[in-house]
């Protein structure tokens, strides 16, 4: 098995190097990750420092260089090149500044979205109809989903509705953990002249991707998720030669319409947080990067999901086809209250889930391992759910 993926002495050695609050074994580490405690010392010295220096510093070296070469660092991140790269709060804000200022949208022109797409992201494209006078096609997914399925949903959707000019794409779903065939609905969709925002938000830092190679010009990432650094920190993304496919945010003038950086809104960043950022890159590469980490979690999703999905009682929501699945897997108790399972496996089994709700098959329990989970809680998941199922 790849990147010592089921060593568990290796991610033992790994989970040291962060600091745990005693408390349930958290399986809800999809909203958002941990810093290392030595991350966290750098950005604790960062915001310390910058309290001390104010804006000396700010206006003399941060902003006249080093948050320049931090920018470089992201984009080697993303194998991209600097000037298709600008740093947002979230994923979410740069999803709708992608939205909200896309400008090649016509009166009566068409905009699609699914059912499994963010809600904010639903949001601004249902925006886009109420100001723009354009039509929000929404789609429901075909459940269970196959790569096939998904595919020939979106290759009927280009032929049903010939004026789509724009198109919602969520890498891996937050609502189940399902990892979507980008590669191949990006060709579809540039075959019917369809563009693109793609929700990277899970995918970075567990999925190993190229966004050329994806044919993805738009979009949005978080890294206080899966590349572990402070919260506040998420960029956009655009591709060089797509630039002027996105308005200025809002007649932003701080950086001319020929940097990617007006197409955000302008304001104080967490500076402490952007100085931690190459610490954080250094970290990320050092433990292996996105294929290691992905490979870790894979195993650990595997671990429990090859013991339960035989149940009569369980469904697991989340395709085990590997092109199709990662950390995040949701499964649900048939015939019963979710939420109230969800509590039962906190109450009796100390295991913190979240549930998830607004796809069409309904609510659901999702679970996310992450660095710090071993074998050994995966193991209680298991006995917590097989005896649930049953009592």
């Amino acid at each position: 098995m790849p990147c010592n993926a089921d060593n568990e002495r290796h991610w033992q050695v790994i989970a040291q190097g962060y600091d745990l609050e005693p408390g349930p074994i958290n399986l809800e580490n999809g909203y958002f990750g941990r810093m290392s405690r030595e991350v966290l010392a750098h950005y604790q010295a960062h915001v310390a420092f910058i309290n001390r220096s104010n804006s000396v510093h700010v206006r003399q070296r941060f902003e006249q260089g080093e948050n320049v070469a931090i920018r470089k660092l992201l984009a080697q991140l993303l194998d991209a090149e600097p000037d298709a790269v600008a740093f947002t709060r979230c994923a979410s804000d740069a999803l709708q500044s992608l939205i909200r200022n896309y400008n090649r949208l016509q009166p009566g022109d068409q905009v699609l979205i699914s059912d499994l797409e963010y809600d904010t992201v639903k949001g601004a494209m249902r925006w886009l109809a109420r100001y723009r006078d354009v039509e929000v096609i929404e789609l429901a997914h075909a459940h269970p989903a196959s790569f096939e399925s998904l595919l020939q949903t979106y290759r009927d959707a280009f032929t049903r509705y010939p004026r789509l000019k724009l198109m919602a794409l969520t890498y891996v779903t937050h609502r189940t953990g399902l990892v979507m065939p980008v590669e191949a609905i990006a060709t579809a969709a540039r075959e019917h002249g369809v563009d693109i925002i793609l929700d990277g938000a899970h995918a970075l830092g567990q999925i190993e991707f190229n966004l050329a190679r994806l044919g993805i010009a738009f979009a949005g990432f978080n890294l206080h998720k899966w590349i572990g650094a402070p919260l506040t920190l998420g960029f956009i993304y655009i591709a060089p030669e797509r630039l002027a496919d996105i308005d200025p945010d809002m007649g932003e003038f701080h950086y001319p319409a020929t940097d990617v950086r007006a197409r955000t809104p302008y304001s104080t960043p967490n500076i402490p947080a952007l100085m931690t950022l190459p610490q954080v890159f250094e970290e990320h590469r050092a433990l292996g990067g996105a294929a290691a980490k992905g490979a870790r979690m894979n195993y650990l999703r595997n671990l429990w999901v090859s013991q339960v999905r035989a149940l009569p009682g369980v469904e697991v929501l989340t395709s085990d086809d590997p092109r199709l699945y990662c950390a995040i897997t949701a499964f649900k108790f048939v015939g019963r209250d979710q939420q109230l399972m969800a509590q039962r496996l906190l109450e009796d089994y100390n295991l913190f889930t979240t549930t998830r709700v607004g796809a069409a098959f309904g609510t659901c329990i999702r679970v996310t391992p992450g660095l710090l989970t071993s074998a050994a809680d995966i193991n209680v998941l298991v006995e917590a759910i097989t005896e649930l199922n049953t009592g």
